[in-house]
């Protein structure tokens, strides 16, 4: 079993997965792990849509034919600033070029960056698809809960040999996922994640963006203003 410290670092989006089914019992199992992720008062905010086998198939044929036809919907929330500034800009450049580099796809090789971005709708050929939404009538603490208990799947999965890759890309689709899962108006969306087996052998893999180290971020309070 590897430590917390190795499934938090160790942890990375992975885009290639290999077609080995989940057994439901295991979906299951890091469910209910991550289900123990703290929520305020102990709401726990999260429902999860469950996708595998040719629902799973129908679904992100659906979806990806939507996406070359350039049949998609305004995002219900913004997952992103509307306006990118330092030194945001420039983590986001640095990920989007790495990946793509990491494919050998260049700047101008639009047809390449649709293909790689498609394959976010197939989930990344992983056996299994998540799709997770929230009451729209809860407030933004609950949406912080939501994080921890999106980690919580990503770290306990790899407890059992699986990973995962967070998707914000389905947000464009919130509409036909909402009508095609029976997901009630009463929620919003939140995201969808790709989870299954890793594919050891597809270069897409081996990507990991930089990370800041502690003094990038963490001020160490010496002294209290007295202003």
């Amino acid at each position: 079993m590897m430590t917390v410290e190795e499934a938090i670092t160790g942890r990375r989006c992975i885009r290639a997965f290999v077609p080995k089914p989940v057994p439901r019992e295991l979906i299951e199992r890091i469910l209910l792990i991550a289900g123990r992720a703290p929520s305020g008062s102990n709401v726990q905010p999260w429902k999860v849509w469950v996708l595998d086998g040719a629902v799973k198939e129908e679904i992100s044929r659906e979806l990806a034919s939507r996406y070359d036809a350039g049949q998609v919907s305004e995002r219900e929330y913004n997952y992103y600033p509307e306006n990118w500034r330092e030194p945001y800009l420039a983590r986001r450049r640095a990920c989007g070029w790495g990946l793509y580099g990491t494919l050998g796809i260049g700047r101008q090789d639009k047809d390449k960056m649709h293909a790689q971005h498609r394959r976010n709708f197939l989930f990344f050929d992983a056996p299994v698809g998540l799709i997770f939404s929230i009451d729209r009538d809860l407030e933004q603490g609950s949406w912080l809960d939501y994080g921890m208990f999106l980690q919580s799947i990503m770290v306990a999965a790899r407890a059992f040999g699986l990973e995962t890759c967070p998707q914000a890309a389905f947000l464009i689709f919130y509409d036909v996922l909402q009508k095609r899962l029976g997901i009630p108006q009463e929620q919003t969306i939140v995201c969808g994640m790709a989870l299954g087996y890793p594919d050891p052998a597809d270069k897409v893999n081996t990507f990991t963006p930089d990370r800041m180290g502690v003094g990038e971020f963490v001020t160490f309070v010496e002294a209290l203003r007295r202003d």
